[in-house]
């Protein structure tokens, strides 16, 4: 009997009727009808195997215990627990009550069988939409992820179109900006080949005249030495001598077309030269063109100056040996026209710069000053000088910043807004006669233009040195004249 039991320990049956109970209960929503069955079974003929050991080991214990031991255990306790495992209970309710009972048992069945599969059709469905959902939410997103490609790729070609564009409309620019400049240029040299036919006529007229004056002069002359009996008229009343215009008269239409002439090369020519040199150290190019104009106006202005103060000097040099029928302002022009060279123009360049560094409107960088643009100044000076000599003079019209647009003055730059009434700065003067305008000046339109003094005749002081007769009135070897030496047959 020990060795049976032992045996039934070591096996541990009940360990793994335990287990089997817990494993079926776990899975028993999972497996089917016939899998719940067979693994009942299962477990009953587990339990029989296991009571039929019990019942070796308890027929074995009552055998050792002899006839009557254990007599009382077992009718205690294993009779009364086979009788009523093994006694037929009869049913409390009647057959009919039984067969409705069944009826509704397999009614209710197939309810829930029909349940059942209606649900798991249902389920089937909604997997297979929700399959077809995924599909399409994947194929929406790979579309919607081809878009953004595209779209990125699109902004990124836009992008390098916009820049490839905004540089070819800047570089168009600057073309046409420079392509305004040589056409400018090219019209002032057209004007200025216009103007030397001009010339070049007026000249010619000049020279026959000339040669008119010169045969009278000789007969004149062989006149004069020939012994005649009548008396010698004076100069003051020979009609003759009277009529005879001076050099500066003669030469004034010739002297004046060139002028004009030079006057727009200077504007064609050594302003741009100027700007160009300007730009290299002062990048704005207002500022610029506002140094070159008020440098202009200064150059006029200093040159109209020292020609009164010049022309002082030659008439009180004059006054003392002046003896002529022409007046002795027309000598001391024709002094001046004829020596042209003696004007000091390096002083006068140098107020001019001097000028330009007290005046608030311009500035220039540390490392350069005004004597960058003096070949435009020294130019300018004489240009202006020599115009002074002139019948009537030319001279720089006024200007202001602010003031109305007048067209038969100016022309607008090519930045200008062509609309705007105001100037909001000049780039260069106009030259007038009188009230009359010869050749128009350039300016800049725009509008709120601010208003301002104007920075053109009365705004930049001017250094007051007045020269001396030893340094204006210089002469070369080949000529030794002084003022104070003239003569009538000089002149």
């Amino acid at each position: 009997m020990a060795d049976t039991l032992r045996r039934l320990t070591h096996t541990s049956s009940f360990t793994v009727l335990q287990d089997k109970l817990e494993s079926w209960h776990r899975d028993y929503h999972v497996f089917s009808c016939d899998q719940n069955l067979n693994r009942c079974c299962e477990l009953i003929e587990l339990t029989a195997r296991i009571q039929g050991q019990l019942f070796a080991i308890l027929n074995l214990a009552a055998a050792e215990g002899g006839h009557y031991a254990g007599a009382d255990t077992l009718k205690t306790r294993l009779l009364p627990w086979l009788g009523n495992c093994f006694s037929v209970w009869r049913p409390s309710v009647t057959d009919d009550t039984d067969l409705q009972l069944l009826q509704d048992s397999a009614e209710k069945d197939r309810k829930i069988r029909e349940l059942s599969f209606s649900h798991e059709s249902d389920m089937q469905n909604m997997e297979a939409r929700l399959s077809s959902t995924r599909l399409q939410l994947e194929s929406v997103t790979a579309e919607l992820m081809d878009a953004q490609k595209e779209l990125d790729d699109t902004k990124s070609k836009s992008t390098t179109t916009l820049l490839a564009t905004e540089d070819e409309i800047l570089q168009l620019k600057a073309d046409l900006r420079s392509a305004n400049e040589q056409v400018e240029i090219y019209r002032r040299k057209l004007e200025a080949l216009g103007d030397y036919e001009r010339q070049m006529q007026l000249l010619k007229d000049e020279v026959s005249y000339l040669n008119s004056e010169k045969a009278m002069l000789q007969e004149r002359l062989v006149r004069s030495r020939s012994p005649s009996p009548l008396p010698r008229l004076s100069r003051s009343s020979s009609p003759l001598r009277s009529e005879s215009p001076t050099r500066a008269q003669l030469t004034n239409s010739s002297r004046r077309a060139r002028l004009v002439s030079r006057f727009g090369d200077l504007y064609a020519v050594e302003r741009l030269e100027a700007q160009s040199l300007l730009r290299r150290y002062i990048p704005d190019l207002e500022m610029v063109q506002r140094i070159i104009f008020i440098a202009a106006m200064e150059s006029f202005q200093r040159a109209k100056l020292v020609y009164r103060q010049f022309k002082l000097r030659v008439r009180k040099t004059l006054s003392a040996s002046h003896f002529g029928p022409e007046s002795l302002e027309d000598a001391a022009v024709d002094y001046i026209v004829r020596n042209l060279d003696l004007y000091d123009v390096q002083s006068s360049v140098n107020d001019v710069i001097n000028a330009m560094n007290v005046n608030r409107q311009i500035s220039y960088p540390p490392e350069v000053d005004f004597s960058l643009i003096s070949p435009l100044i020294r130019e300018t000076c004489r240009v202006a000088f020599a115009m002074q000599t002139l019948d009537p003079p030319l001279d720089l019209a006024f200007a202001s910043d602010g003031e109305l647009y007048n067209d038969t003055k100016y022309r607008r730059s090519f930045d200008s807004e062509f609309t705007a009434p105001l100037i909001i700065y000049h780039v260069w003067p106009a030259l007038v006669e009188g009230n009359t305008v010869v050749v128009k000046g350039e300016a800049v339109t725009r509008r709120a233009a601010p208003w301002s003094r104007s920075r053109s005749r009365s705004a930049s002081p001017l250094r007051s040195r007045s020269l001396s007769p030893s340094r204006s009135l210089r002469f070369n070897s080949k000529r030794s004249l002084s003022p104070d030496r003239l003569t009538a047959s000089h002149l």
